[in-house]
């Protein structure tokens, strides 16, 4: 959207007010706000032409990075009833981000004093998107004759 705006303000003689209008009649309601498009006009005509969305403050994520989420994964996979806290113990970091990681990344949570998936696991997760990517391969070597070699089972059979 905002790619679209760089090139109608003082160029062509736009101003806010009917550069607002076009988006607002195409996307009706998900269009950017007025005042959002009065701040964009505003930064091409002081010479900030980047499209793209400037930095924001605040911590940046160190911690979960795909290392981390399975140096904390394998301790409980080998320990289906190990704490938070003394998984925290050994990457080195706070038990509130290693509770974190636990049910926000791996989808996992505590039953009966032991560790469950709350959908697929991770390594399950990565399966189907290699699995994913080999039928696609498939694909783009024989795009015309592909369905008819494509063979799809249920697990349950």
């Amino acid at each position: 959207m905002r790619a679209g705006i760089k090139f109608l303000p003082p160029q062509q003689g736009k101003a806010p007010k009917e550069i607002h209008a076009i988006p607002k009649e195409t996307l009706g309601e998900y269009a950017p706000s007025y005042a959002t498009i009065k701040n964009w006009v505003a930064q091409f005509i002081r010479g900030d032409f980047s499209t793209c969305d400037a930095p924001r403050p605040g911590r940046t994520k160190t911690v979960t990075t795909p290392e981390t989420i399975d140096q904390i994964h394998e301790p409980i996979l080998e320990d289906r009833q190990i704490s938070a806290k003394s998984i925290a113990e050994q990457p080195g970091i706070s038990r509130e981000r290693v509770g974190s990681i636990i049910h926000e990344d791996l989808d996992m949570w505590k039953l009966s004093a032991k560790w469950v998936p709350k959908c697929l696991y991770p390594g399950q997760k990565r399966q189907r998107c290699q699995s994913s990517e080999q039928v696609l391969e498939f694909f783009r070597r024989d795009p015309h004759h592909f369905l008819s070699r494509l063979v799809i089972l249920d697990e349950n059979w």
